[in-house]
C-alpha cells in the first residue's frame, strides 16, 4: 500500500481555549505544529481564531491574522505542507477566499455538499438552534475558481455518502481540473447528523470513489474513533487527527497537545504495515507537483 500521509487538524472551529488546550496564536500554532511535525505529520489543517483578548474561541477570516499563523508554521516546519479550511455558513464566502489567495496553500478544504448540521441533547432538546452547513454547487464551484487561480489542490470534504458520491460528478462535469492534483476525500464522520464514525460503514466507502483518488478520514470523537483509524490504515487510506478532532488518547487519557495525537495516529500506520510519508512524498502521493 501507499505510504501514509498524516495530517493534525491543529485547533478547530469553536472550542474555547478556557476550557481546552487549542492554539490560539501564531505562536501557539506554530508550537503545536511543530510538535506534530516531529511526530511525523506532513500536513497541518489550519483554522485560524480572532487574536483579541478574549475572543480566542471565535474564527477569523482577517487575511493578514490568517498569513501571520501560516507563516509562523512555515518557520517552525521546513517543508510543512498548509491544508486551509474553508467552511462558512451562507452566501458570503469572500473570507475564506481571501484567505486563500492571501496565503495560497498548498491544499485547502472544499466542502463537498449541504448538510442539516444538529445536535439533539438526552432530553431531546437541541444542542444549538438548527442550522444547514450549505454547500450548493455554484458555491462549490467558486471556491474550485479560487484554488485554481492560487495552485491550491482541494480536498473534497465528505460529511454523508451521497456527498461521497456527488464528488464523482464534479469530476466527470470537469469542474476539477487534472492539474489540481489526485482527485481526494475526505471522510467526516461522527458529526451527530452526518456519517457515524463506523468502520463497517468505511469499508464501503472507497468503492463510492473516482477512479485513482486518494481519501483520509476525519474521525470525531473520543476513545471509539481509534479502532477505525486503524481500519483506515487497514483500507490504504490517509490519517488525520489533532485537537480539532478529539481530545483523547487511545488509551482514554486526555490528549495534552497534537504531538500526542499525532504519534498515536503514526502507530497505527505502521500497525498496518505503511511507512509515514514525508512531506515531499505526500505532495509526490496528491498529484501537488503538477500544479
Amino acid at each position: 500500500m501507499e505510504k501514509a500521509i498524516l495530517t493534525c487538524a491543529l485547533t478547530g472551529v469553536l472550542t474555547n481555549p478556557k476550557q481546552h488546550p487549542v492554539p490560539v496564536t501564531p505562536a501557539q500554532m506554530a508550537a503545536e505544529a511543530r510538535d506534530a511535525f516531529s511526530a511525523g505529520a506532513s500536513i497541518m489543517h489550519v483554522h485560524v481564531r480572532n487574536q483579541e483578548e478574549g475572543m480566542g474561541h471565535m474564527p477569523s477570516w482577517d487575511p493578514e491574522v490568517m498569513a501571520s499563523v501560516v507563516d509562523a508554521i512555515r518557520e517552525a516546519c521546513p517543508g510543512v505542507i498548509i491544508n486551509l479550511t474553508t467552511g462558512v455558513v451562507g452566501k458570503d464566502i469572500s473570507g475564506p477566499l481571501a484567505c486563500i489567495r492571501r496565503v495560497k496553500p498548498e491544499i485547502a478544504a472544499c466542502n463537498a455538499g449541504s448538510l442539516n448540521y444538529l445536535k439533539i441533547k438526552d432530553d431531546g432538546q437541541w444542542a444549538w438552534p438548527p442550522m444547514v452547513f450549505d454547500n450548493p454547487v455554484a458555491k462549490v464551484q467558486q471556491f474550485l475558481d479560487v484554488m485554481g487561480e492560487c495552485c491550491t489542490h482541494p480536498e473534497f470534504e465528505c460529511f454523508d455518502v451521497g456527498i461521497v458520491r456527488a464528488v464523482g460528478m464534479f469530476i466527470k462535469n470537469g469542474m476539477l481540473k487534472p492539474e489540481m492534483g489526485r482527485p481526494e476525500y475526505n471522510l467526516v464522520m461522527g458529526v451527530a447528523s452526518g456519517m457515524p464514525c463506523d468502520a463497517e460503514l468505511l469499508a464501503l466507502l472507497p468503492q463510492w470513489m473516482a477512479p485513482n483518488s486518494v481519501w483520509q478520514a476525519t474521525l470525531i470523537g473520543r476513545t471509539e474513533i481509534w479502532p477505525v483509524h486503524q481500519k483506515v490504515a487497514d483500507l490504504g487510506g490517509m490519517l488525520r487527527t489533532g485537537l480539532e478532532d478529539t481530545f483523547y488518547l487511545p488509551s482514554g487519557e486526555r490528549a495534552k497537545g497534537n504531538g500526542e495525537l499525532i504519534t498515536a495516529l503514526a502507530q497505527c500506520a505502521r500497525n498496518a504495515g505503511r511507512a509515514i510519508a514525508s512531506p515531499a512524498e505526500a505532495r509526490t502521493l496528491l498529484g501537488l507537483n503538477k500544479i
